[in-house]
């Protein structure tokens, strides 16, 4: 890791990816899915809002910059729903369900699959493009990871799409293997990988649900998803930096899963080909730091432990402290620091206002600085 190094990621401060939508975006979001506006004219609004906050992230002092995902709805839904066709989302209560601190439910939105996955142009690279225009810091790109587009169990795949779940896999690798390149071949030196069902495992309840469900769950953790995720991976170019963010659930201040990475950090830190990650730790939720020992000495870590959910601002002393304290598991050369999640997974984002966001960054910089110099 480096923080000065301008293709050398990730960077000792750095945030996930996803920013406050700001509201006018919003009500545009809305009026076009209505039908009362066109998808130029969402076009340019969007344009015209990514402009700022790439240069709101140059003037925080972030060296690494997205475009907030001012294009996405929710974070996964653009490039499996969009991008490879033959799949749209919908919401469930039921089995699952964010909770937030107030104990409010809200809705998980989910993969519904009603044909062949099929990647038949680059869905990023003009977004790639916008962006790597707009700025001489280093473009990250965010997408979600390929377990995502997978169903563990066929329930959300309608009858006769795949009557072998291999197929999908197929359809899910020869996707990704295609978008890396093409974004490679763009310019694209930094892919984030959104993770969420591997720390699905992490939570002792989540774990029993699915086996209640007739799930094998060490063959899916330990084979199917390491499998999945290698082979989609297996011919990136080699100088594009991938990483991974595991992700416990983030929507509108709700959280998903709990547990600490002790059941998968193994598999997660040795048998995944990324070259980093991005882990959430804001709250005891997480765990302690102790599965960081399991990290080989090629790989570095971001620890997300500034809240993207709440408002309180942390310290620049609470922060020092929880990284010495991951310092007893890896060196601090090998770490960097960040939100746990981003600040809009889905497009009405986190409770926080823009103002609290933006000291949030400003304070994962400062602290970086001070730390790392």
């Amino acid at each position: 890791m480096a923080n000065t190094a301008p293709h050398n990621p990730p960077f000792r401060a750095e945030h996930v990816g996803s920013l406050l939508r700001p509201p006018e975006l919003l009500k545009m979001r809305a009026d076009r899915e209505a039908g009362r506006s066109s998808a130029s004219d969402l076009r340019m609004l969007e344009d015209e809002f990514i402009r700022k906050v790439v240069a709101r992230q140059e003037e925080i002092g972030l060296q690494a910059v997205t475009d907030g995902e001012y294009r996405r709805g929710v974070f996964y839904a653009d490039f499996i729903c969009r991008g490879l066709g033959g799949a749209s989302i919908y919401y469930e209560t039921e089995r699952m369900f964010f909770v937030d601190d107030q104990g409010n439910k809200i809705a998980v939105p989910l993969l519904k699959i009603h044909d062949r996955l099929k990647w038949t142009s680059p869905v990023h690279v003009d977004e790639f493009k916008f962006l790597q225009a707009l700025t001489r810091r280093t473009v990250k790109l965010t997408l979600p990871s390929p377990t995502i587009a997978y169903s563990a169990d066929g329930r959300n795949i309608a009858k006769g799409v795949y009557s072998d779940l291999a197929e999908l896999r197929d359809d899910i690798v020869d996707a990704y293997q295609k978008e890396l390149r093409a974004l490679a071949a763009a310019g694209c030196r930094y892919v984030q990988l959104d993770e969420v069902p591997i720390a699905l495992y992490c939570d002792p309840k989540r774990v029993e649900q699915m086996k209640r469900g007739g799930l094998d769950v060490d063959q899916l953790l330990f084979e199917t998803f390491p499998n999945l995720i290698n082979r989609a991976l297996a011919d990136r170019p080699p100088e594009l930096h991938v990483t991974m963010h595991l992700c416990r659930g983030n929507n509108q201040s709700g959280w998903l899963t709990e547990g600490g990475y002790d059941p998968v950090a193994e598999m997660l830190f040795s048998g995944l080909k990324v070259d980093s990650y991005f882990l959430e730790y804001d709250t005891a939720r997480a765990g302690t730091f102790a599965p960081l020992r399991f990290v080989p000495k090629d790989k570095s870590v971001v620890l997300g432990i500034v809240s993207s959910k709440l408002a309180r601002l942390e310290t620049k002393d609470e922060l020092k402290r929880r990284i010495d304290d991951a310092t007893k598991y890896l060196d601090l050369d090998r770490l960097g620091l960040s939100p746990q999640c981003g600040f809009a997974s889905t497009s009405p984002g986190n409770k926080l206002t823009p103002e609290q966001q933006d000291a949030k960054l400003r304070r994962i910089v400062e602290t970086a600085r001070e730390i790392w110099g």
